[in-house]
């Protein structure tokens, strides 16, 4: 038999010599950030970490995705790529108080009787930081993405290598396939020092950890990430087909630690709703003050997985076995130092505080909501007064109130405007609101261009609100269409832009043109329509021509549109948006507005997927097992289409459940409670055989 050459000799000694660093670097991080154990002094832990860079360096094959020498140094990135989650993030509703939580707990009652009180509750700090999932393939960290709109977020892998205490191979044996989720946060100490040191360089400061931690999250160069000292904590899993792995959340949470997760403490098993109470008060009033990173309440968990299933979720985005438990808002005084008022889109004039800088719950905190000026007539609010502000479920700074003993008695009352600030025309009172009727007034045309640019509308990449003052300023741009006649020589002359990026920005607008009917109805700001009544809209009638007819032709070149009544009878849309949709499409200025978009090659109608069928309207459908063509997510968006809302939890609200092959407990409770069932074949038949 051939001996092995010495370069062989050499390959295997490098391989065996860089598993032992990898094992020995991380444990290593793992007594120091997670167990706050150090068992290798730094100067060690340097020596090694060259060691094994030196090693993969010559043998770059042997550098894995979990090698400690991949939380730094890798290449900046152009943008992010998406990431569909494994199962979507969904989102929690919020009880304010103790009534609130108890409420919450009653409809869980409702719909699971005792079994939520035979299963008791896991109460878990509400971390105040950025969302993010880790996807696990065979133990190593192959992804992680933002949580985005929960079904997609963005691909920030090499970033999140470089936060310490996220494991970049799990210990012990986790599933094949695994997608952790957590808050990625910025302590408050290590979130002072980066703030001194940024001082003392002359650069500008950070506003506040939350914002902070998800801005280093989409910093395209990992090397700037790494310059900011972040941490995770884990609270949730998800497998693909979202089976349950465990019994309760506490095995859940004992796993992932298992696993190498950081888990938040001052977690409890409480066994029943009044020791729920009881921990609430104690983190709010005691413990919260003695934490080194922010919190914005408690989240309150039924702690039984199969009672979970059993209360499902609302619309699949809201888990009714879950709440989040607010805090009371931090509050600060500071002076008002102007009440200024912007124009929005509708012509609704908004007033806003302009404040002298204070922190507020770890944030600083320069402007506040006045919602109305009938509100400043009510707290009596000045300028000049010192007011107390707080911030609204620890996310929007409102003004309490003026403090009254520390007013200049000299100080004349708020005046309230008669007239436009941006155009000048008089203003109409409507309630407690005023609004500008003019269509031509420049603060309504800047604030109704953003909108229609917007994410949840035509989604333009890169035309942000500057830009847009910058084209209405120059008088290259009066409303939407306008956006489709720039060319990048007319671009390239104004300031801040170069050829590169002007050719960008119009290549961003003309990609725009393919968008569906509904993100061109939500974005053209009619009164009342948001995303959902311009979905509804969009999949109901299929074309702009559909629900709007000769309105957007020539007079006589067009089909007719819908009528009030059809526009009234889709699901989810009343009499007040079937009004404001037709008398929209009734202004010969929208007429001609649309006769442009047209004429520059919008898309004006919306998927056929999304207007094929109406056979699940108003059903709720479980989807279960293996279908034999379609995935689980492909069937989903076919109902989703078809006007049904799909759960994951089968109750009596259920209308139908789809069954595949191996669909275990969800059919026997579907026979159970008499819910009808059906197969992929008889869904294909119902949704027209698309």
């Amino acid at each position: 038999m051939t001996s092995p050459s010495a370069a062989q000799q050499a390959r295997q000694q490098a391989r065996q010599r860089a598993a032992e660093l990898c094992d020995l670097l991380t444990k290593a991080s793992y007594d120091y950030y997670i167990r706050d154990r150090p068992t290798l002094a730094d100067a060690a832990y340097d020596r090694l970490f060259r060691e094994l860079q030196a090693i993969e360096q010559e043998h770059p094959e042997l550098r894995g995705d979990d090698s400690p020498t991949q939380r730094v140094g890798a290449t900046p990135a152009e943008s992010f790529a998406k990431h569909e989650h494994l199962v979507p993030m969904g989102s929690l509703a919020n009880a304010f108080d103790d009534d609130e939580v108890t409420a919450w707990y009653e409809r869980a009652v409702k719909i699971a009787g005792t079994a939520v009180d035979s299963a008791g509750f896991s109460a878990e700090l509400k971390i105040d930081g950025a969302a993010i999932a880790l996807t696990y393939r065979d133990g190593v960290l192959v992804s992680g993405a933002t949580r985005g709109n929960g079904r997609v977020g963005e691909v920030v892998t090499a970033n999140l290598r470089t936060i310490r205490n996220i494991p970049l191979r799990l210990q012990g044996t986790a599933p094949p396939l695994i997608e952790v989720r957590g808050e990625v946060y910025f302590p408050f100490s290590a979130f002072e020092r980066l703030n001194a040191e940024r001082t003392q360089r002359g650069e500008p400061v950070f506003a506040n950890p939350r914002n902070s931690a998800a801005g280093s999250l989409r910093q395209l160069d990992p090397a700037e990430t790494a310059k900011r000292p972040l941490r995770f904590f884990g609270y949730a899993i998800a497998v693909p087909g979202g089976g349950g792995l465990f019994l309760t959340q506490s095995e859940l949470l004992g796993a992932l630690s298992t696993w190498g997760i950081p888990i938040a403490p001052h977690r409890r098993r409480c066994a029943t709703l009044a020791e729920v109470h009881e921990h609430a008060d104690q983190i709010e009033h005691t413990l919260r003050a003695e934490l080194d990173f922010g919190i914005d309440g408690m989240v309150v968990k039924v702690e039984s997985t199969a009672v979970q299933a059993e209360l499902g979720d609302i619309g699949g985005r809201e888990p009714r076995w879950a709440i989040a438990r607010k805090f009371a808002a931090d509050i600060a005084e500071t002076t008002l130092l102007a009440i200024e008022v912007n124009v929005g889109r509708t012509g609704k004039i908004n007033p806003y505080a302009v404040l002298a800088p204070v922190e507020v719950g770890g944030t600083t905190v320069r402007f506040a909501t006045l919602h109305n000026f009938d509100l400043i007539r009510q707290k009596d609010l000045r300028v000049g007064d010192v007011v107390q502000i707080k911030r609204a479920g620890d996310v929007i700074p409102q003004v309490i109130g003026a403090v009254a003993d520390q007013r200049d008695a000299t100080v004349p009352h708020t005046a309230i405007p008669s007239r436009c600030p941006a155009c000048n025309t008089p203003v109409r009172v409507e309630e407690k609101d005023l609004f500008c009727d003019n269509d031509r007034c420049p603060g309504r045309r800047l604030e109704a261009i953003v909108h229609f640019a917007s994410k949840g509308a035509m989604d333009i990449d890169g035309l942000s609100y500057a830009r847009v003052e910058q084209f209405i300023g120059a008088e290259l741009v009066h409303d939407v269409a306008d956006l489709y006649a720039l060319t990048a020589d007319q671009l390239a002359t104004l300031d801040r832009f170069a050829d590169k990026s002007a050719a960008a920005l119009v290549a961003a607008i003309a990609a725009s043109c393919q968008q569906p009917l509904s993100r061109l109805l939500f974005g053209l700001g009619i009164r009342h329509v948001g995303q959902e009544a311009a979905l509804a809209l969009a999949r109901r009638f299929g074309t702009l021509d559909g629900l709007a007819g000769d309105l957007v032709h020539e007079e006589g070149d067009g089909p007719g549109g819908a009528s009030f009544e059809a526009v009234e009878s889709v699901h989810g849309v009343g009499p007040a948006i079937a009004e404001s949709v037709v008398r929209y499409f009734r202004d010969p200025a929208v007429r001609a507005l649309l006769t442009r978009l047209r004429h520059y090659g919008l898309r004006l109608d919306e998927p056929a997927q999304a207007q094929t069928s109406t056979a699940f309207a108003g059903k709720t459908v479980v989807i279960t097992g293996t279908l034999p063509t379609l995935s689980r997510n492909n069937a989903k968006q076919r109902v989703l289409a078809a006007g049904g809302k799909v759960t994951d939890s089968v109750s009596k609200a259920t209308s139908v459940v789809v069954v595949g092959d191996d669909a275990g407990s969800k059919l026997d409770k579907a026979k159970s409670l008499g819910v009808e069932t059906i197969d992929e074949a008889e869904l294909l038949r119902r949704l027209g055989g698309q």
